[in-house]
């Protein structure tokens, strides 16, 4: 199977992050119930600007994670996995599933409550994280299964984007709205007229969030927009996609993630926080998380082929499947963003994020341990079929 230089090295950033994202999150709960503990969490709500620099982490530096998402949705359309239809509609399908499911799930402990907002929490899978642990199993993991759980988790990340942009959008203010679309449509014309240049897309692309964020929409979809508006041209290295998109790995991974991993996981956690597991809320989080993500994946995946709408990617089985669908349930950075825009009270946010970083940890141990016994380590000797 073929597989890109660019996928690899996405691939391989994503599996370090995971790592990092795991240890800092640790390092910062770590502090967070330290004898540090107040000036710790202080300092993450210290203001600049009149935001706290946690806001500003969330509202800014994201912006550029999901503008790294969007390039390689983009390159994932044109030349990756989504390229083909046939290809696509197997993780689209598994994806609608896994987000289907998990919104149920929740909304029938929480529907008609003052949580039912939350419902989009369990949704979105945490590409660094699922990842990071489908790498730990090294080479027993077939090539396609990592194709499948990437361009799963990028399908996962743009349903979580529209759903943010859509049901998290409390109040429009129009005229930041339409200035914002207006500069995305001035970047969209450069790129009909091939301008290559990055400067004026980045230029623009900080104008456009600048009007996104004063408009009510999320900023954050900023960066997805202004992915699209990019030239993408052939997609060789010599494209402006390209170019970004290698430079954006690392200090994604390595930077971004870690800061927002950081910031809001700077919970102190009381004496009787388990208190708040068996809250309707923490119940729907945890059960979407670790029921619904492998239920939806699978169910959706399996009808999908069954009545002919997709197939199983050569060369994986439905045992495979269900272990992807399993890691799915690693929630974490997109659970975590969307508890922030769905909730204002600060004890409900703190107990969301306890309840999804418990489920996270859940779901990627029966991942792991899953797939640790159902997928057959690689051969070191060949056969002499392909010694020929």
């Amino acid at each position: 199977m073929k597989i890109t230089a660019l996928f690899k090295e996405f691939y391989e950033s994503e599996k370090a992050g995971g790592v990092i994202l795991l240890f800092v999150t640790i390092i910062s709960l770590a502090l967070a119930n330290s004898p540090i503990q107040s000036s710790y969490i202080d300092f993450w709500q210290f203001d600049i600007g009149g935001h706290s620099i946690t806001h500003w982490i969330n509202d800014a530096l994201m912006a550029v994670f999901f503008l790294l998402i969007g390039l390689e949705l983009e390159r994932e359309i044109y030349k990756g996995e989504l390229s083909d239809i046939k290809n696509a509609s197997f993780p689209l399908i598994g994806a609608m599933g896994g987000f289907i499911i998990p919104a149920c799930i929740f909304l029938l402990f929480n529907f008609g409550t003052a949580t039912q907002a939350g419902a989009g929490i369990p949704m979105a899978t945490d590409i660094a994280f699922a990842i990071g642990i489908l790498s730990l199993l090294g080479n027993r993991v077939p090539l396609s299964l990592k194709i499948f759980l990437t361009a799963l988790a990028v399908i996962d990340d743009l349903i979580a984007i529209i759903v943010i942009a859509i049901f998290y959008t409390k109040t429009i203010i129009w005229t930041n709205l339409l200035l914002s679309l207006a500069v995305f449509a001035v970047l969209l014309l450069l790129n009909r007229l091939k301008v290559k240049n990055l400067i004026p897309y980045l230029v623009g692309g900080v104008v456009m969030w600048y009007f996104m964020y004063n408009s009510g929409v999320h900023a954050t979809i900023t960066g997805v927009l202004l992915a699209f508006a990019i030239p993408f041209g052939n997609g060789d290295k010599k494209s402006t996609s390209y170019v970004l998109q290698h430079f954006l790995h690392k200090p994604v991974a390595f930077v971004i993630l870690p800061l927002f991993a950081i910031a809001n996981t700077s919970i102190a956690i009381g004496a009787d926080w388990q208190n708040g597991l068996g809250e309707s809320n923490s119940i729907g989080i945890i059960a979407g998380l670790i029921l619904g993500k492998p239920i939806g994946i699978v169910a959706f995946a399996f009808t999908g082929a069954l009545i002919g709408l997709c197939k199983l990617p050569k060369g994986l089985q439905w045992k495979n499947i269900v272990g992807v669908g399993l890691l799915g349930g690693i929630g974490f950075t997109m659970s975590i963003f969307i508890t922030i825009l769905a909730y204002d009270d600060v004890a409900l946010i703190n107990s969301s994020k306890i309840a999804i970083i418990l489920a996270s940890v859940t779901a990627g141990l029966l991942g792991f341990v899953f797939l640790k016994f159902t997928l057959k380590p690689k051969s070191k000797f060949k056969k002499p079929s392909e010694l020929e």
